[in-house]
């Protein structure tokens, strides 16, 4: 299986080699229902009947599940795992782990805020999509939300340039033809970095190999004994190796779905419709944002017809900074990767005077971070606290309230030197 794709890989730029009619003939003939090929769109929808009605609160960093749950919702999946752990979290349970990328990649699940709580809710609208297409419509559209837009950010992990379809076809090409054999725990640990052992559990669920579970030992987690490929696997990877090879799509601002329409629809006719997401647009009215650093904060107001620059400027001046320096804002969207927004002057779009406040993808409760001169590193925390109805009067950004004293942007020796700030 290596040596094909590397094969495959020296033939990129000339004509590349048709899929084997064996395999052609095995796409064709797949019947795709909550049970087969594997059992995602069942193990899927367990999960959003899980959430229902009201979502659940998670952690207020990484918006990861809360431990409390994570037992009982391990329990009700077609393969539970087995942990001999004493405190297991998110991602020791890695078809939890990856069935929850699947809810936040396909938009299908979001963050919300609550006061000071963060509550992982579904997104009504993008349900009612979900549900009006087919089971082979939905079982594409997760697997692009997997292999395309999977972000390993929304798991708390750093976003290191690989989409899922690289991690996973690196994976595959070093999976002998009788199988991968795991004699002990430290065998399975290269998993955890390539592809991730969530990636591994994705894969079975959507019937792409197969996993032998052993027994876990004492303070120690989910023990795998031997991974296997399955035919679709051979013939799916197959198919998309050269999508995994040139394709950007991670890099892509808007999440679309049917980029492997055109690839895969010819052997499943079925596969019209796909996925629909709201489009962010403008929000109109007087932006609230509560910024903090050190130990004092400002609240300013500004219209959303002001750009973003405008409100970088204000911060400065609210904390009696000078504006000598490069900046950017950065935050979460909705899909929980990092969007970042820079000084005017900084390389790389999308720029702070081109961004207006009410394109932000920002609902109250929601923060950006301000990163001001690359040097010293500041750090200011702009949580958007309202969207107020506009005012007239209100044309400029204004400093609503003060508390605390700004701290000192330069230091020397000859000043005294608070740890804190």
């Amino acid at each position: 299986m290596e040596d094909l794709f590397a094969n495959l890989e020296l033939t990129l730029n000339q004509e590349l080699p048709s899929l084997p009619e064996s395999q052609q003939q095995l796409l064709k003939e797949l019947s795709i229902d909550e049970n087969q090929p594997g059992t995602i769109l069942r193990d899927f929808q367990t999960l959003i009947d899980f959430l229902q009605p009201k979502g659940v609160e998670v952690s207020s960093v990484n918006h990861l599940l809360p431990l409390k749950i994570l037992s009982e919702l391990n329990s009700r999946l077609s393969h539970p795992i087995d942990t001999k752990l004493k405190r297991p979290v998110q991602k020791s349970y890695p078809y939890i782990n990856g069935l929850y990328l699947l809810l936040r990649s396909s938009g299908i699940g979001q963050i919300t805020s609550q006061g000071k709580k963060q509550f992982l809710v579904l997104d009504e609208a993008v349900l009612e999509s979900w549900s009006n297409l087919n089971l082979t419509e939905r079982y594409f559209t997760l697997l692009e939300a997997w292999l395309i837009w999977g972000n390993n950010e929304v798991l708390g992990e750093r976003h290191n340039g690989w989409n899922n379809l690289g991690k996973c076809l690196q994976f595959w090409g070093h999976i002998p033809d009788k199988g991968l054999n795991l004699t002990k725990y430290d065998d399975q640990q290269t998993l955890g970095y390539n592809p991730g052992l969530h990636n591994v559990a994705l894969s079975e669920l959507f019937g792409l190999l197969t996993i032998k579970q052993g027994k876990a030992e004492a303070g120690k987690g989910w023990r795998i004994i031997s991974v296997e490929r399955l035919p679709l696997g051979d013939a799916l990877f197959m198919l998309l190796f050269p999508v995994g090879i040139v394709g950007k799509f991670e890099e892509d601002i808007n999440i679309n779905f049917g980029h492997l329409q055109p690839s895969l629809q010819p052997f499943f006719p079925e596969w019209q419709n796909n996925l629909t997401l709201p489009q962010q647009g403008f929000t109109d009215g007087i932006y609230i944002f509560k910024v903090s650093v050190a130990k004092s904060w400002r609240r300013i107001a500004i219209p959303a017809k002001r750009e973003l620059s405008w409100l970088a400027g204000t911060i400065l001046d609210a904390f009696d900074f000078d504006d000598d320096h490069l900046y950017e804002f950065s935050y979460k969207d909705r899909f929980g990767r990092t969007c970042s927004i820079g000084h005017p002057y900084m390389e790389s779009p999308p720029f702070a005077d081109q961004i207006r406040i009410g394109d932000l993808p920002l609902e109250p409760g929601a923060s950006m971070t301000y990163l001001y001169d690359f040097g010293d590193n500041w750090k200011f925390n702009v949580q958007l606290e309202a969207i107020e109805p506009s005012d007239n009067k209100i044309k400029k950004a204004k400093i609503l309230e003060i508390h605390g004293d700004a701290p000192q942007q330069y230091w020397s020796e000859d000043d005294d030197w608070d740890e804190e700030e």
